[in-house]
């Protein structure tokens, strides 16, 4: 039994919060607090956090800053970069501390930290010195984490906000920071997160007029242009909302005085993000894309997204599932009647249903997508197995066809029965795309 596990069973849940804190704060001191030295950039928010990371850390990069990021999908540290294998997006204090140490010790002047709720309830955000935070978006998840409340939910992603003002301005890389928070103004959360203290706070969005408002937004198949306070930007990212994503970067880049010029190549350059609408192409004659989305509002884009690049004639083919271990049951209906909908063909199959019966949490996702009209082993399919619903996906499409595979991304892993299996979606994509038993059905 682990040292947590034991604190919570002889003396509760404040106790293990507590052992939380403790941790957090000595494994800062056993690293030096390196954040102290570093300008540190934290993302908050429900969707978003990953794309929004990598794409600050491309602008910066190519602005000629070492720069180092710890994300959902992938660690860079300055040029080195690699898959998450943690199972979760804010690691463990004594590792989110090692990983800042080693930023310093690759001479990287900035870190940026995605926070989650779960990750600063249980305290990992303390002693972690911000000097920026941004908010991305907010809508529910991991409410059972918080007494399946979303006002505990958004008040948990607050508190790294409360604790801006609590470390002094630093000088360095030769530029003064001040401490500053980002939001995004379209979403009606905004302004609890604006209210914290700081000394400068800037707005961005597409639909309200922000500091820094997206305008002009025209897609094609491989991403979006727009215009930001008369300047011209391109993604070369599926998905218009990554916009949304990409305005941090450009605000960032603005306070740090980085050439346009540079903002907007660094923006061109990130090409694919791990596992967020990240295209698989062997050669076949229909679409693939593999993306994070797992609660209802990234569901709905991505669902969208992949339907504005279905060829005439063809169909939008859906794989989905839910999480177990707690997770809000609540998503799983209404990301089900979601795909019911917007997906020509669904299949619905395991994500991580840890403990949990993997039936139940399918029947569940079932159930809605047949409410919205979809019919049994004819276009919604019930396959446990995902490799297998994988498989199927991929058997079912034909030419000028897009399939999705959601839920995991670049997760390195999946949680079946209180077992770690190895796992990568897109390995086993391609794996299934060059299986001969496949392409010889098609």
């Amino acid at each position: 039994m682990s040292a947590k596990s034991t604190i919570k069973k002889l003396l509760g849940g404040k106790a293990v919060l507590a052992y939380h804190y403790l941790s957090s704060q000595i494994a800062a001191l056993y690293f030096g607090f390196p954040s102290k030295n570093l300008i540190t950039i934290g993302i908050v928010g429900t969707k978003g956090k990953t794309s929004t990371a990598n794409l600050i850390w491309s602008c910066l990069d190519t602005a000629g800053f070492k720069t180092g990021m710890i994300s959902t999908a992938n660690i860079r540290i300055d040029q080195q970069d690699f898959l998450n294998k943690h199972h979760m997006t804010m690691p463990r204090p004594f590792i989110i501390q090692g990983y800042l140490k080693k930023m310093l010790k690759k001479s990287c002047s900035f870190a940026i930290v995605e926070a989650t709720s779960e990750g600063i309830k249980q305290w990992r955000h303390k002693g972690i010195d911000f000097d920026f935070l941004i908010f991305t978006n907010l809508s529910p998840e991991h409410l059972p984490s918080h007494s399946n409340s979303f006002e505990k939910y958004k008040e948990a992603k607050g508190k790294v906000f409360n604790g801006l003002m609590d470390y002094p301005e630093k000088h360095l890389a030769g530029i003064d920071i001040k401490k500053t928070i980002i939001a995004n103004i379209d979403d009606e959360n905004s302004e609890y997160f604006f209210n914290f203290k700081s000394e400068h706070k800037f707005s961005f969005g597409i639909k309200n007029t922000a500091d820094y408002q997206a305008t002009n937004l025209q897609s094609d198949d491989n991403g979006t242009t727009f215009f930001v306070r008369g300047k011209s930007y391109r993604l070369n990212l599926i998905g218009e909302f990554n916009v949304y994503n990409a305005l941090p970067a450009i605000v960032i880049g603005d306070l740090l005085k980085v050439p346009y010029e540079q903002i907007r190549n660094g923006l061109a350059s990130l090409k694919i993000l791990p596992g967020r609408m990240e295209p698989i192409d062997l050669g076949q004659n229909f679409s693939v894309l593999v993306d994070y989305a797992h609660e209802p509002k990234s569901m709905e884009l991505a669902l969208r997204a992949g339907r504005s690049l279905v060829k005439s004639g063809g169909n939008l083919i859906v794989l989905l599932g839910a999480e177990g271990g707690g997770r809000d049951k609540t998503k799983r209906p209404k990301m089900g009647e979601l795909a019911g909908k917007l997906a020509d063909v669904v299949v619905v199959s395991n994500v991580d249903p840890y403990d949990d019966p993997p039936a139940e949490i399918i029947k569940d996702i079932a159930v809605a997508c047949v409410r919205a009209g979809k019919i049994i082993n004819q276009n919604i399919f019930v396959i446990e197995d995902r490799r297998e619903g994988i498989k199927k996906c991929l058997a079912v499409a034909r030419e000028g066809d897009v399939v999705l595979i959601t839920g995991k991304g670049a997760e390195q892993s999946m949680i079946i029965k209180g077992n770690k299996i190895p796992w990568d979606d897109r390995n086993v994509v391609k794996e299934e795309l060059n299986n001969p038993l496949l392409k010889a059905s098609r």
